[in-house]
């Protein structure tokens, strides 16, 4: 019996699905998804077995035009993550159909995309017509020669078991590449970090979520099996702190309640989570935070 193992990148614009489509594809809930776009920053890697095929997902940042080097960054890392996979995958939401963000990633795959198969999956297909999907199918195709066209809803799973079962046979021929059992490659300590930046994400509006950044610093296994975890939030300028807080601290103590939850689902087990909040003015220039993010910071420089 012969196994199969790549990698398998996910690209596309901030909010087309990539995180729910990794999520589906894995079974679990590793890449963190919120309604607001470019909240993936690091290459989050999901691992789905499909019979004898191993497949590691990796989940890219949203591409779209950087403004300042935390984009540069994020958008080096999403076309970095396509030139290294076996198989990538272009995801476009249906009803927004070819916008000017899917037309540049059109242009960068012509370079990407030489030597490796590129898959198109039209997502969200239960939000347009069948004649609609039927036309932009057809006008992607015709703009870039995509190997196979799948049609999925991501939220509902509609379509993504055939395009999981296609990716097990595109993938090389070869041993695996990860212990059956792991479903992601993140250390634990940046997963966890991640679910309270989801949570401070959707707690929070406007661009404040995309000055923040939150680090596991400490992590205590417990006697009784419990974990404490102690986590730092960095923001930019003091007004933020208050902002983060909230109201007699109630913003935080939300926060913290929903991502300890998270976790203890996420762990099986007992989790005390302690969060403090650190005015950091430029963390968003710091190597430091950048590596902690799974990202290179030479990859912002303009």
């Amino acid at each position: 019996m012969s196994t199969r193992a790549g990698f398998v990148a996910l690209i596309g614009e901030p909010n087309a699905g990539k995180s729910t489509l990794l999520n589906r594809m894995v079974g679990a809930k590793v890449s963190i998804v919120t309604h607001k776009v470019q909240t993936t920053r690091a290459r989050i890697r999901g691992v789905a077995m499909e019979g004898d095929a191993q497949i590691v997902f990796v989940d890219t940042p949203g591409l779209f035009q950087p403004r300042r080097r935390l984009d540069r960054a994020m958008v080096a890392a999403a076309w970095g993550g396509a030139a290294d996979a076996d198989v990538v995958v272009l995801l476009v939401e249906a009803q927004r159909g070819v916008t000017e963000g899917v037309e540049r990633i059109l242009e960068g795959l012509a370079d990407i995309g030489k030597g490796r198969k590129v898959a198109l999956a039209i997502n969200k297909i239960d939000r347009v017509q069948a004649e609609v999907l039927l036309g932009l199918s057809k006008d992607l195709n015709d703009r870039y020669p995509f190997v196979d066209t799948f049609m999925i809803s991501a939220e509902r799973g509609h379509g993504v078991d055939a395009l999981r079962q296609w990716l097990a046979t595109e993938v090389p021929e070869g041993p695996w590449l990860y212990p059956e059992d792991q479903i992601a490659d993140l250390p634990i300590r940046m997963i966890a970090a991640e679910m309270t930046r989801e949570k401070l994400t959707l707690r929070l509006h406007q661009e404040l979520p995309y000055q923040l950044t939150v680090e596991t610093e400490s992590w205590e296994e417990r006697k009784d099996g419990s974990a404490k975890i102690d986590q730092l939030i960095y923001v930019v300028r003091d007004g933020h702190k208050g902002i983060v807080l909230g109201n007699k601290g109630e913003t935080i103590k939300a926060v913290s309640k929903a991502a300890r939850e998270e976790l203890e689902e996420f762990l099986g087990r007992r989790v005390h989570l302690f969060l403090q909040v650190k005015v950091r003015p430029n963390w968003l220039d710091e190597a430091e935070r950048y590596s902690e993010m799974g990202l290179e910071f030479k990859d912002g420089n303009s």
